[in-house]
């Protein structure tokens, strides 16, 4: 199939109310309708795979869902006007008509119109046909793609990273830095992107609070407002801000009037990065369901495919992802459907938030890269800011000061008569000392790593007293009784 798709014209403001592009004319239609023995048909380019044409009576599937049925007519004709350089609205009967929607019996009993771009023949001559499958082999010698990232290693193009998140801990403005980083061709997060022009949506927050937000990502970046003509933001708080539709009674999601608005302003302004502000906002469907979660990933990465573009969709975890740190929501299917998905947290420890401005930036999904990764970043000044990495020096000074303070609390729980362990539970000796008021901000992770080093050295030993039926172990400092 060819890169493009088959919209254009002038946009009805109502729908979208973006401000008005420069229409690329180098993008090709998806299909063209022409009248072919007295009935409207579609002519598809699919490239290696040959010439077909749909036409009123085809059987027809759904790209989107596999779902079948019969093409019953075609709407919304348009050709290409050269001087222009764009669609513009025709008669049926025109000769070069590019229909835009078709109408469709589904085998369910259900008509529904969609968008022809979604549409292809049914039957096996259009997926196993000529070009469909091919040998290895034949790759010998062809130049291998790079993979393309808008952030190297963390957000992959082309394709839909779920970036979550609980209420409130700064991930719209994080993903605000992202689409200004992107607007200017600067850094985020102490990481390289690719430039380019950026979409932010928000669902959430109104245009005042989004003004509010890009002045200070501004004033933190060093420009003027003026400087982000190429970052695009659109508030659609208060407002219906679905992308997509339930087909009638099934669960079948179709796109809604919003999304096929926003893929044809995506279509000619040719963006790096779409950010989506949230998904509890802009999905219609049960979280919980699989399959919807599914199909809502599969219009977003349509959407990512045909702009080449990375989509960032923002998410609320679910209470059992925050109580587990895994931050996923609802069913697996959201997980399972990204390429990409990271989470963004608060730094707490035993419930306990020692700094209410720091936060961690966690890899939890890289289908392209490797999971695991961390980034702490601090809130300051209005916009999120990378924590300076400690240096060789700085860790050692680090270690050294929680093994001191490990070995001075060691010593005067011992002298209180008060027991501490390695092990665990109410008194397990990291988790104790963070808590104790002479801790010197200590932290229980540091205490821990000091513990085990302190252990392998020698400094102290791990005592057991009680009969065997009901032994305890506690720490004892090297030489103690």
């Amino acid at each position: 199939m060819m890169d493009g798709y088959p919209y254009g014209g002038r946009r009805d403001p109502s729908t979208f109310d973006f401000p008005p592009v420069t229409p690329n004319p180098q993008k090709q239609a998806f299909a063209e309708y022409r009248a072919e023995r007295d009935r409207k048909t579609v002519d598809m380019d699919g490239g290696d795979e040959g010439q077909w044409c749909l036409a009123v009576g085809d059987r027809t599937q759904d790209d989107r869902t596999g779902k079948a049925g019969t093409v019953q007519g075609f709407a919304k004709p348009m050709l290409w006007d050269e001087r222009q350089m764009n669609y513009r609205a025709c008669a049926a009967e025109h000769p070069e008509a590019v229909f835009h929607e078709a109408k469709v019996k589904w085998d369910s009993g259900e008509v529904s119109t969609i968008p022809a771009l979604y549409l292809r023949a049914e039957g096996a001559e259009v997926q196993l046909g000529p070009g469909a499958f091919y040998s290895a082999a034949t790759l010998q010698g062809k130049p291998i793609s790079a993979r393309e990232w808008l952030v190297d290693d963390l957000i992959p193009s082309g394709t839909v990273t779920l970036l979550g998140g609980d209420g409130g801990t700064g991930k719209s403005l994080l993903s605000l830095q992202l689409a200004a980083a992107v607007a200017l061709d600067s850094r985020w997060i102490g990481r390289s992107v690719a430039g380019g022009k950026a979409v932010y949506i928000s669902a959430e927050d109104d245009n005042d609070e989004l003004h509010r937000r890009i002045a200070d990502v501004a004033r933190a970046e060093g420009v003027e407002l003026s400087e982000l003509s190429n970052l695009t933001m659109r508030s659609l708080a208060g407002l219906d801000a679905l992308l997509a539709m339930q087909d009638g009674p099934s669960s079948v999601l179709r796109p809604s009037a919003l999304f096929n608005a926003l893929d044809r302003f995506l279509g000619d302004l040719g963006p790096s990065l779409v950010v989506l502000d949230t998904l509890a906002d802009l999905f219609p469907g049960n979280e919980n369901d699989r399959a919807q979660a599914r199909q809502f990933i599969g219009l977003l990465r349509g959407l990512a495919i045909r702009h080449k573009c990375a989509v960032v969709l923002l998410a609320h975890p679910s209470l059992s992802g925050l109580n587990s740190g895994a931050g996923t929501s609802g069913s697996t299917g959201w997980n399972n459907s990204v390429r990409s998905r990271l989470y963004f947290e608060r730094v707490m420890q035993d419930n306990y938030e020692a700094n209410p401005d720091a936060r961690v930036l966690r890899t939890m999904k890289a289908n392209y890269g490797r999971t695991g990764g961390e980034i702490g970043l601090t809130w300051r000044g209005g916009v999120f800011v990378t924590d300076t990495p400690k240096t060789g020096l700085d860790r050692m000074a680090g270690n050294a000061k929680a093994e001191r303070v490990f070995l001075k609390l060691l010593g005067l729980f011992t002298e209180q008569g008060r027991r501490v362990n390695h092990a665990g539970g109410s008194t397990y000796a990291p988790k104790v000392f963070a808590e104790h008021p002479q801790s010197e901000g200590v932290t229980k992770r540091a205490f821990k790593t000091a513990m085990e080093s302190l252990l392998a050295d020698g400094r102290f030993t791990i005592a057991t007293e009680g009969p065997a039926s009901k032994t305890r172990q506690f720490l004892l400092l090297a030489g103690g009784a």
